[in-house]
């Protein structure tokens, strides 16, 4: 039996460990919502969510509500007070259970001193709220990203980046992988359709639907016999180009939770796979994927910057390298990203990336295909790394995504589209 908790004050110190602790809200989240009722998960998901996707607004808000910030130990209920205000400026809660609610977390944090304080500022929002509402929409708070992130997207994009960060701050659509050795596409949409619900198919990915409303998996046709998988489409770009083929032996680097190991085989099933990764509890979930599709591929714990550690001498028809990046490609899905990363990870980043590239290239055969691809959007782990790799290499050829002054393909997050992805096609020559 769970115990009676205030689903406010919950949601409060989830957000605290995020933006104070940098803890991974998919790491935060399910852990707390143990704490709560079943029913109230859901609530709990879109208090966090809403509450890390538009932070600068609610700082600017206290700002101007409150003489002093609070620090220190009363943290807690700066962000107690940010969950009162999400619900009033962006939720259909009703204002008094709002208030009420988040007025009486204040005794689960064990501050129950600041209960006339949170009641007074979440009321004197109330009485000022027309004109904060549209004076928070005139400074850089607006576009809901921090400073340096803005900065970067504005000299790399200078003609996109408004459109990328209003994608960034919009609710992800829900993307479905239609599992061609069950059914065709147009097939399991009929099935869809048949149970009332629609869905949109992708122009350019074979397998990919966009449906009109997400809803729960348990209510797609099929799903726990593996006939489709949730996986955005930008993602699913990825096998698409990587083309993989029957009898080859193929490499899917840096590859939890799964999603694209088990499309390669969806597309290849004769193919031999290896799934590596360096976080043995994320390969859980690729096992997890490979039984629900009834699939089998070798997963292995390996460091893609030492193959020879875990496979040795061998060489692969084909490498998909997913490479571990900034994520400001899949804002819209993890909005913690903007308050986990900083300006520093992005040298950081690219100095990995550049590593993992050179020491997996030699385990490339001869006319084999490496898919380098990242869901981030800054040229630096991206058309950048790859002009520099293509001046290391002179036995690498960029293939299908060339690109005059810019090598390879960078596809920018999309309301109706895709998430922010960047692929470049190299063959060894």
């Amino acid at each position: 039996m769970k115990k009676n908790t205030n689903l406010r004050s919950v949601a409060a110190q989830s957000i605290e460990k995020v933006v104070e602790q940098g803890q991974s809200l998919s790491n935060v989240l399910p852990a707390a919502q143990k704490s709560l009722a079943d029913k109230d998960g859901a609530l709990l998901q879109e208090l966090c969510y809403g509450v890390l996707r538009t932070l600068p607004q609610l700082e600017w808000v206290i700002g101007q509500l409150m003489e002093r910030p609070l620090t220190g130990k009363q943290r807690s209920v700066h962000f107690l007070i940010m969950v009162g205000l999400y619900q009033l400026m962006f939720t259909r809660i009703p204002a008094h259970a709002a208030l009420a609610e988040t007025v009486e977390g204040a005794i689960m944090l064990k501050r129950q001193q600041f209960k006339g304080v949170i009641n007074g500022v979440l009321r004197q929002f109330q009485r000022k709220q027309q004109t904060l509402m549209s004076e928070m929409n005139e400074g850089d708070q607006k576009y809901l990203h921090p400073g340096w992130l803005l900065e970067r997207l504005k000299r790399a994009w200078p003609a996109q980046w408004q459109q990328i960060v209003e994608a960034n701050n919009q609710r992800p659509p829900m993307w479905l992988r239609v599992n061609r050795q069950h059914h065709t596409r147009d097939a399991w949409l009929a099935l869809l359709q048949e149970t009332g619900k629609n869905a949109e198919p992708h122009p350019e990915h074979t397998d990919a639907l966009r449906l009109d409303t997400p809803c729960p998996v348990s209510l797609l046709p099929g799903f726990e016999q593996g006939w489709v998988t949730v996986q955005d489409a930008s993602a699913q770009g990825c096998v698409d180009l990587l083309a993989p083929q029957n009898g080859e032996t193929i490499l899917d680097l840096c590859a939890a939770p799964g999603g694209k190991t088990t499309h390669i085989l969806e597309a290849a099933p004769q193919a031999n796979v290896m799934a590596v990764d360096i976080d043995t509890h994320r390969l859980e979930r690729i096992v997890e994927n490979l039984k629900r599709l009834r699939m089998t591929a070798e997963v292995k714990t390996g460091d893609g910057r030492y193959p020879e550690q875990w496979c040795g001498e061998t060489r692969f028809d084909r490498i998909l390298l997913d490479a571990p990046c900034s994520a400001t490609g899949v804002i819209r899905r993890h909005p913690d990203i903007k308050w986990l990363r900083r300006d520093r990870d992005i040298p950081e980043l690219a100095t990995l990336q550049m590593t993992i590239l050179d020491a997996i290239w030699p385990h490339l055969k001869v006319g084999g295909t490496l898919l380098y691809a990242t869901c981030s959007v800054l040229p630096e782990e991206n058309h950048m790394q790859i002009a520099a790799f293509l001046k290391r290499h002179n036995d690498a050829e960029l293939n299908e995504t060339d690109h005059a002054d810019q090598p390879g393909r960078q596809v920018f997050p999309d309301q109706t589209g895709g998430d922010g992805f960047y692929y470049a096609k190299l063959v060894k020559k």
